[in-house]
């Protein structure tokens, strides 16, 4: 019988899916039968060992959260930008923290923790379109498909846990490139991410999808998984070296790994109430992402490399003073609570945690109460994992529209989440269609004024 075919019958009888087993096996046979998830060595010494990146799509207004214009105020209602009028943030900004870091009242509970913040005053991008900015943001690329920056991570340093997925990317944006943003490209498949739940649907009932057997129990499916094991074993004696029939054996396991190990961590039953009521879940506007921050704690804790959590919509042309409020409440208590948990836990030290959108938004309005995209200067900020807390790097112009010092553009804040990771952006590269490909393209500076 062909291996094609004893995956196909194999796949039907435990369960789990012909291609996702042919894939792996696949994978794991390019890379001469070893685990292609196995734990490596970073290029250096890292400072992070993992990373949680915090999407917010749509466009975040930097002038409105994260970078204080006080020229905004004092001109505010004057014309800039043809017929358009500059329109000062509605909000009040307070220096945070013993740093005196300025942030937005929106942020009351991350003003808290202002001394862990490092804000990126001075990022750019190359086209205020929101599904090319937001796939460059992922991707480091908008006109062609490539490998994600979780993608990237993964093949650089495989994975802390063998029995969970390495990248896993909760709530992902459906469109705007889709599951581009976490998919492998050129990349083994086994570099992609692993989605749970998706945009419009509560977290609460969220699961991996395929991932249980409803028919067979885990005793009798372990029984029935060991039977299969020794045919396959027998088999790869016969054959003696043969890494893709290796390649099945080890998804096999995999695969059982996961389907015992995702459920207890994704379940919140044996959280403390204290714990859920601090990351505002129980209800309310902050339950749903309160939920994908104690989650990204839990996969974190586990050992998991890349976590991704989604949140949408902050493309605010209009209803700027509603809706932003409302975005900024939803997030704040629960980013917060993950920071102060992630150090509680001594995980902070060595978790890079990374927030933004693809683009910010313009200082100067063409309606009352919105603002328009603006990709000449927006914000982004970092904290933990080897980053300096309580400063600002980079900054924009006096109202907040073009990044004028320390200017930093995707590949450069791609490139220092490699290299706090232990990677350099230039030598972590991938051999395909005869050249050797990169995150970074052939682009990318460090930001070394933000490393502690």
């Amino acid at each position: 019988m062909s291996l094609s075919r004893r995956i196909m019958l194999q796949s039907v009888a435990t369960g789990f899916g012909y291609a996702a087993f042919a894939g792996l096996a696949n994978d794991i046979a390019a890379t001469d039968g070893k685990n292609p998830l196995a734990s490596k060595a970073p290029h250096f010494s890292p400072k992070a060992k993992r990373v949680i990146f915090l999407s917010m799509r749509g466009g975040p207004s930097h002038v409105d959260t994260f970078d204080y214009k006080p020229e905004l105020a004092k001109k505010d209602g004057q014309k800039s930008n043809g017929n358009r009028k500059l329109m000062q943030s509605p909000w009040k900004f307070k220096q945070s923290g013993e740093s005196g870091l300025p942030v937005s009242e929106l942020f009351p509970h991350l003003g808290r923790m202002a001394d862990k913040l490092c804000l990126i005053n001075g990022m750019y991008g190359k086209t205020p379109a929101h599904p090319q900015a937001y796939l460059q943001m992922h991707t480091g690329e908008f006109r062609f498909v490539r490998p994600s920056v979780g993608a990237w991570t993964l093949y650089g340093l495989g994975t802390e846990n063998q029995d969970l997925p390495g990248f896993i990317t909760i709530k992902p944006e459906p469109q705007l490139g889709g599951a581009q943003n976490y998919g492998s490209a050129f990349l083994p498949a086994m570099y992609q991410g692993t989605r749970i739940g998706r945009r419009g649907q509560s977290l609460q009932n969220a699961q991996i999808g395929n991932l249980n057997n409803d028919q067979l129990d885990l005793t009798i499916q372990r029984d029935q998984l060991d039977l299969i094991q020794s045919m396959n074993q027998d088999l790869l004696t016969q054959q003696k070296i043969d890494p893709q029939i290796e390649g099945v054996i080890e998804s096999y396991e995999l695969a059982f790994r996961m389907q015992s190990q995702i459920p207890a961590l994704m379940d919140f039953e044996r959280e403390s109430a204290q714990t859920l009521s601090k990351y505002g879940i129980g209800g309310g506007q902050t339950d749903d992402f309160g939920r994908q921050c104690l989650l990204a704690r839990k996969f974190a804790e586990a050992g998991v490399r890349f976590i991704e959590l989604s949140h949408a919509n902050w493309d605010q042309h209009g209803g700027l003073r509603k809706n932003l409020a409302q975005n900024c409440l939803q997030i704040d208590q629960p980013i917060a609570a993950l920071i102060e948990d992630l150090d509680q836990r001594g995980l902070l030290k060595d978790t890079l945690v990374v927030w933004g959108g693809e683009f910010g938004r313009t200082p100067h309005v063409k309606k009352s109460d919105g603002r328009d995209h603006n990709a000449t200067g927006f914000s982004m900020w970092m904290c933990g994992g080897g980053v300096q807390g309580g400063m600002r790097h980079g900054q924009t112009d006096e109202f907040g529209i073009s990044a004028v010092e320390d200017r930093t553009d995707f590949h450069d804040l791609h490139a220092t989440m490699l290299h706090l990771l232990g990677l350099d952006h230039k030598n972590l590269t991938y051999r395909y269609a005869g050249r050797d490909f990169r995150l970074t393209d052939v682009y990318g500076n460090v930001m070394k004024k933000i490393i502690a």
